[in-house]
């Protein structure tokens, strides 16, 4: 892509967010809360730098934020908790097998204990 100067400008890149959204439920008759359900989301964008990255990302999660009744007359709201990183996607050409994203940590008990789909895997080195 090039600028009106012709000089060459860098293209959208795939950028990877990890999204956590929150959903709370209140119910009329309780008058009262129940506890947050979380959700966390891996969302592909395309942008130029992390800036707009991070920009398309949150707009992305504020469009889906909500609140609607439940078939029980619940309220139930959706709204965005966190945006808990974005960053340019491990490989880009998404056209065959790829890395989309890695982070690292030290603390594998902790990761125990918030990755529940790991328990289903413990039979596994």
């Amino acid at each position: 892509m090039t600028d009106r100067t012709g000089a060459e400008q860098p293209g959208p890149q795939p950028y990877i967010a990890l999204v956590v959204m929150e959903a709370t439920t209140s119910s009329p008759a309780a008058g009262e809360e129940e506890q947050p359900l979380y959700q966390e989301n891996i969302v592909l964008v395309h942008a130029t730098d992390e800036r707009s990255a991070r920009e398309r990302v949150e707009r992305r999660a504020r469009e889906a934020e909500a609140s609607y009744v439940n078939d029980r007359q619940e309220t139930v709201t959706w709204r965005l908790r966190a945006i808990v990183d974005v960053k340019e996607a491990e490989d880009t050409d998404l056209g065959r097998d790829a890395d989309l994203y890695t982070r690292h940590f030290r603390d594998w008990a902790a990761y125990e204990r918030v990755e529940s789909l790991l328990a289903r895997d413990s039979d596994r080195p």
